[in-house]
Parts: structure tokens; sequence; C-alpha cells
């Protein structure tokens, strides 16, 4: 999905953030508005893309887009990307997952590996990256069975949690 067809979808994929995240492993409650905000910024991106889940209403959503070599798209490391995070996104066609989420009464039901199967189908055999908060044990479980590897630690400026680094590298074809 285009980053225009994104933008007719925002509601929609807000809701399935609140659902998705409302519970969730760390505490606070989903913003909205933050949500909101954060994936209006996404889409600029280059290289956006996004994939929907579900019929009449989204069950689930995968986004990312092309890194920034200059790790501009994560702002809360304001020194510059630390050399973990350069490293993997020195490739020009690296990939960020950005987000992978689905509504909890649709979960372990395989919506999630395909989400992400598709959302880097394009980019292969190009690197992607993804951060994940480190109390979510369940993601990165998740993202191990996928075939990712996690590559290191990194700690943005409080308050944004401790992340793991993932990465995934897909073989051509």
């Amino acid at each position: 999905m285009s980053r225009w067809q994104a933008d007719t979808q925002r509601e929609a994929v807000a809701d399935v953030y609140v659902a998705s995240y409302n519970g969730a492993v760390g505490g606070s409650a989903p913003e909205r508005e933050g949500f909101l905000r954060r994936l209006e910024d996404h889409v600029q991106r280059p290289g956006f893309e996004m994939v929907l889940a579900g019929g009449d209403r989204p069950v689930g959503c995968a986004y990312g887009f092309r890194a920034d070599r200059s790790g501009a798209w994560w702002p809360d490391f304001p020194e510059g990307p630390p050399l973990a995070l350069a490293e993997v996104t020195s490739s020009p066609r690296a990939f960020v997952v950005a987000e992978l989420m689905v509504v909890p009464d649709q979960r372990r039901r395989h919506i999630a590996t395909r989400l992400q199967q598709h959302l880097l189908a394009r980019w292969a055999p190009s690197p992607a990256v993804a951060l994940l908060p480190q109390d979510n044990a369940a993601a990165g479980a998740a993202y191990q069975t996928w075939g990712w590897t996690r590559t290191g630690s990194l700690h943005p400026v409080p308050p944004t949690p401790p992340l793991d680094l993932w990465t995934h590298r897909r073989p051509p074809g």
C-alpha cells in the first residue's frame, strides 16, 4: 500500500494500534494521537510500504520504510545512530520495520507472520531491521521464529525504554 493509500486508512490503522497495545507489556495505555503523529511522519519516508490484514475492518498492520543512512528515522539517538545500528543500516536499501501489530482476538492465526512476509517480500535480498522493547519477550520470540537475529541492545534517550536490535537478511528470490 502506498503512502497515499495508507493516509486514507490512518484512522483504521490507529484503531488497530490502540487495540493491539492496550494492556501490552510495559504498562501504559497506547496513545492514539502520538501514534498518528508518528504514522504521519513515517508515511513521508522514502520507500514507505504498508500491509493490512482483514476485510471491512483491519485486524493487523505492518509498515516500514527504507532506512535513512544518517539514522534520522530514529530521533531518540541525538548523537546519531549507535554503531550496531549504523552498521546494519549502511546498505542503501536497508528496510526498517517500524510497526507490526495484530489485534488480540486475531492473534495465534499466523496473521503477523504473513504481514511481515508480505512487507519484506519487495525488499529481498536487502537487510531489514526492527527495534523491539527489551521487555517484550513475545515479540522477540516471534521475530526469532521468522528468521530474525537479535543483533544487539540500544539505549535511547529516556523515556524510550532499552531496545533490542533485530536484523533479517532474506536470500534473493
